[in-house]
Order: C-alpha cells, then structure tokens, then sequence
C-alpha cells in the first residue's frame, strides 16, 4: 500500500523528523489562499500522486509570486502523471538548499532484514546514481535484535555528513525514521531528498511510503489511509470472490488452479516468447461460478488479447470447470480467444462437453501455453 507525500509527512512529524511545513490544496483559490498564510516568499508546488518521477514530468515547480502559484496551481492541476491524474497538490514553504541526500529504510529480501541505505547524492537522480555509480550507495543491514542504538546511527550518520554539527541532527532522525518504519510495519521509508541547508539544518523537503498489506489489519491509522487505484480495486475484487490475483503489464490472462501450477504457466509463457498479463489461481474448488467471475476478471482487462486456461483437475473437477466457461460465455461478449488445457479428474468428460464450442482445446500444457503464444502474437497491431 502506497501513501502520499503530505501523509508520509504527517508521520515523519508524529516521530520528530523536521519536514518543511506545507499544506495541501485540491484548487487554485487554497493554493494562493495557503501561498499568503504560509508566510514564505517562495514556496514549491508538488503533485500528490503515487508514483515517482513528478519533478521530471513537470509535477513540481516554484513559485516566487502569487500569480506564479496560480499558474504552475492550474498546470498541475489535472495533469497526468504516469497513468494518475493529479487532483490535489502541496504548497510547501521554500527552503534554503545548500546540500542534498538521501535516506531510506527497506526491506531486503536478499539479507532477511531492513536495510538502511544512504546517499550524498540524493535528489530527482537517485536511481541513476544507483544504476551507473553504485559505489556511491551505501548499504547497512540492521540487525531485528539490536535495531538502531546510538552508536550505529551515529556511524550511519558520520558516513554520510562531514559536519558534526549536523551528524548530532542526523543521529535521531535516523533512529526515529527506523522506529516509524517499524512501528507502521512499513516496507519503504524514503527521504529524498534530506537536505542540509545554508542555515545548517538537517531537513526532510520530501517523503515516501509503502506498507506491508498484509499487516494492515494492525494498522487502522495506516488503513484509513488507502486510496486504491484501479488495478488494486480489481484485486481486492478478486480476492473477495476467493481468488489469489496479482495484475501484470502481458496480453496473455491465465487462469490457472494452484499456486505452483500458475508460476509454471508463467514462466512458460515467457519461455515461449510470451507475457502474462496477471498470476490468477482460482484455488480447489469445483464451482462453476468461481470459473464464471474469473473469466469476467480476466476479460475485463483491456491489455488482454487471450485468456489461457490451464486446469489440472485433483479437487477440482475438470467437466465444472467445462460447464463454468460454457455458461460463463453465455454472458460474456467478447471476442477474446480461449485456449484450454484439461487434464486430471473428468478430463474425459470436461473435453467432450468443449466439443464443438469455439474455445481451442489442448491436451498438454506446453501445446496449450504455444497456441497462447501464437495467437497473442497475432493479434498484436
């Protein structure tokens, strides 16, 4: 779960991490209304979406005047950042930047555990950074048992500044962006950039913020906060019919009954020079309506050129899940081909009740998972 910017902040003040103060508006009149109140020559108008990139498409811009606020208020406005339309923004009090880097905590996969990481080459270029100059990313596993005592932060913080005067500003900042991180069962705490400025103060000008799912049922302050987007809408939907559902950016949709079995349709399909367009397990069941709202979840995806179907029938009855698409289409208009792959318990008979029908049928998985390929394929324009 992704929050934005002005929440995140809300959170780094709640754990005393300085922030530059702003407010968020959602029209040009609260923008030059909040520009006056704020008592700042120059402030930075910043798009509140989720997604990184905004001051590279335009999303941030400063203003020295209120007639600058209202123009760059009703450019940013609307505007479309990666896919999300920017309906509000934060007008934030303009800060004195003489250095910038960056700070964040994540989960490491790789290690098991939360990995600090820091820059002195923080800002809009951080990722290139990492891609062309990784020496210059510095990387501290933290220990669960032990966390963030004094003496780490404080040589966390000496790698990363020169002044002693803001290394003792650093110190709890870092402790306290570790125990935000903990505490909201987080899975990213960024700053980026931190910045020291001509007056010698360690400041937080922007933040971000991702949480773990799964933990949210603890975190009703976290929650309240969710503001799913169309592609998280049709999971949720997916997983309150009982499905386990992931979207992805292919043109094949798969519908498959098994976590293992869909992570090896998957990786099929990309070994046959194809792309999943989502990992879809139906689970156990045999019931035909389950097969009925999966086939609507699939087609409703307009990236979707195929929907392949792969079926190893256990608890699972192969002749309901041929009964399930049969009276699935008697609904559904589309002109989106079917491939199917039957093979378990009623296989035999969940074939004979295909017959005739327009869907295309296969015996294995690898003859299925080609003519997936090679229909997609052929209908890319």
């Amino acid at each position: 779960m992704k929050i934005h910017e002005y929440q995140a902040k809300d959170f780094f003040t709640q754990y005393s991490i300085p922030v530059a103060e702003g407010i968020v508006c959602r029209d040009v009149d609260s923008c030059l209304e909040t520009y006056k109140n704020l008592f700042s020559e120059v402030v930075v108008i910043k798009a509140q979406v989720h997604t990184g990139g905004r001051g590279k498409a335009g999303g941030v811009k400063i203003a020295k005047s209120p007639q600058e606020v209202r123009q760059h208020a009703e450019a940013i406005l609307g505007m479309d950042i990666k896919g999300f339309k920017v309906d509000r923004v934060m007008v934030a009090q303009g800060v004195n930047i003489a250095s910038e880097y960056y700070l964040s905590f994540v989960i490491d996969r790789n290690s098991r555990s939360v990995v600090l990481i820091m820059s002195r080459e923080g800002g809009m270029d951080i990722e290139e950074v990492a891609a062309t100059a990784p020496e210059k990313i510095i990387k501290i596993a933290i220990d669960p048992l032990i966390g963030i005592p004094e003496f780490l932060a404080r040589k966390a913080a000496f790698m990363l500044f020169d002044s002693f005067d803001v290394v003792k500003q650093a110190v709890p900042l870092i402790q306290n962006l570790y125990k935000l991180f903990t505490e909201t069962d987080a899975s990213l705490a960024e700053i980026n950039p931190l910045v020291v400025t001509k007056e010698g103060k360690l400041i937080a000008i922007d933040g971000k913020m991702n949480f773990d799912d799964n933990a949210l049922y603890r975190q009703p302050e976290v929650e309240a906060l969710f503001e799913p987007d169309e592609e998280e809408k049709r999971e949720q939907d997916a997983k309150s019919k009982g499905f386990s559902y992931v979207h992805l950016k292919g043109k094949i949709g798969c519908m498959v009954n098994g976590a293992g079995l869909a992570m090896a349709t998957m990786d099929m399909i990309k070994l046959y020079g194809g792309e999943p367009a989502n990992f879809l397990d139906i689970g156990g069941s045999s019931n035909p309506n389950k097969v009925i709202e999966a086939m609507k979840l699939l087609t409703s995806d307009p990236e979707v050129n195929v929907v392949l179907i792969n079926i190893f029938g256990g608890i699972t009855r192969c002749d309901d899940v041929a009964r399930g698409l049969i009276e699935a289409f008697k609904y559904l208009k589309t002109d989106i081909p079917v491939v199917i792959r039957l093979t378990g318990t009623n296989e035999a008979e969940g074939r004979e009740l295909l017959k005739g029908t327009s869907f295309h049928s296969a015996q294995t998985m690898s003859m299925a998972i080609s003519k997936s390929v090679e229909l997609s394929k052929s209908r890319i324009k």
